[in-house]
């Protein structure tokens, strides 16, 4: 990862809140949607009401979804870009890691 402490802080964030299967059934779903209200989530999920809203928070503090007020329902959407941003450092990671040696067997 880069050494913006920032930067690593975001990403950081954004890992913990990837880090639960809920949140990333949630993903799943907003992923095949242009928008969806709590409630379309809470009807393709297994758990409460409660509990999808609590991890809409968490995803949304993340930034990794985006949420919009609009009269009569609220609109939950993915953040593709924050997604991205995600996979691009995972990928740098991995990419000096690799150029490194370190992910060649030493049994070969």
């Amino acid at each position: 990862m880069k050494s913006d402490p920032a930067q690593n802080e975001e990403i950081a964030g954004r890992l913990a809140a990837l880090s639960h299967p809920a949140r990333l059934a949630i993903l799943n779903h907003l992923s095949r949607f242009e928008g969806c209200g709590c409630g379309d989530v809470v009807d393709s999920l297994p758990l409460a009401q409660s509990t999808v809203s609590q991890h809409l928070k968490v995803l949304l503090e993340a930034g990794l979804i985006t949420h919009e007020r609009r009269m009569p329902r609220s609109t939950y959407r993915l953040n593709r870009e924050a997604l991205r941003s995600v996979s691009r450092e995972l990928n740098s990671m991995i990419d000096e890691c690799c150029a490194a040696n370190c992910c060649t067997s030493k049994h070969d």
